[in-house]
Formats: structure tokens, sequence, C-alpha cells
């Protein structure tokens, strides 16, 4: 599965694109999009940029305990999905793989800090980078393989 998500991921014709259109294409985010709806983050990450975006999976969001997407879905949890996502954004700049190969950094998200280490391919908090660089028009994804969740 991971190869075929690869293999549309690097369409050119998708770098005229914003980062909201880039995931639906992709066919992969529907929980993410979902959720950025549900959060009211869509405008966000539609508007100018330059964003990055650690992008989870719709399997990431799946493998989370029973039951948690469909509770931070719900409207009463708006705030704490929004913090979560939040913690997959960079603003005002866009990363790239070749900034992040073999180093160990912080990046400041826009709801704290992510550990970021590029030394034995790309983690951050942990979370696999299983795809790099996937360019929007306003910003980068990066694929992880795990929902990141604020500590606390």
């Amino acid at each position: 599965m991971a190869s075929h998500v690869e293999a549309e991921l690097v369409k050119g014709e998708w770098s005229k694109m914003d980062i909201v259109d880039t995931a639906a294409e992709a066919g992969q985010f529907n929980t993410l999009l979902a959720a950025a709806t549900s959060a009211g983050l869509v405008d966000a990450l539609k508007g100018e940029g330059p964003l990055t975006v650690f992008a989870p999976t719709d399997a990431a969001f799946a493998a989370l305990p029973e039951g948690t997407v469909e509770t931070l879905l719900m409207p009463e949890n708006k705030h704490q999905l929004a913090d979560i996502l939040k913690l997959h954004v960079i603003a005002g700049s866009k990363v790239t793989s070749d900034q992040l190969a073999g180093k160990t950094l912080t990046a400041s998200t826009l709801n704290g800090d992510v550990a970021i280490d590029g030394t034995d391919g790309v983690t951050v908090n942990g979370a696999t980078v299983v795809k790099a660089d996937v360019m929007a028009s306003n910003g980068v994804i990066h694929v992880i393989d795990q929902v990141l969740l604020p500590k606390g």
C-alpha cells in the first residue's frame, strides 16, 4: 500500500494545489481532513503559508485506541482536536528533507515543540516519515505513520 501512496503523491501537477487539496487528492488522509474540518483549521491549511505539515495517514489514525477519533470529532472536543492537529504544523517555513538529513533538532509547531531526528531516515516525536517532500502551493507535506499527541 505504501508504494501506491508514494506513486500517487509525486504527480507534478499537485504542486499547483494547496496542502488541503493535495492531501484530498492523495486519498490517504480522509481522517486528517475530517479532523481539520471539525477543528476549524481547513482555512488555515489553505492559507498562504508557507507551512510544513506532518500528515498522519488514515492508517495512523486507525491505530489510535478504539473510539479516540470518534471522540475527538465531537463538537465539544474541538479545542482538544485543534491542539493535536496544530502539533503537526510548522508555520512560516517549508522544511524539506534535505534540511533534516543527518541532523537532530527541535522544531516549533503551532502547539509546542517536536523532536526531529534525521540521522536514520526521519522521525518526528518517534513517528516515521514514510514519504517526504510532497510539495504543495503553500507548503510541504511529510507523510507520517503515527498521530502526534501533545505531552501530558
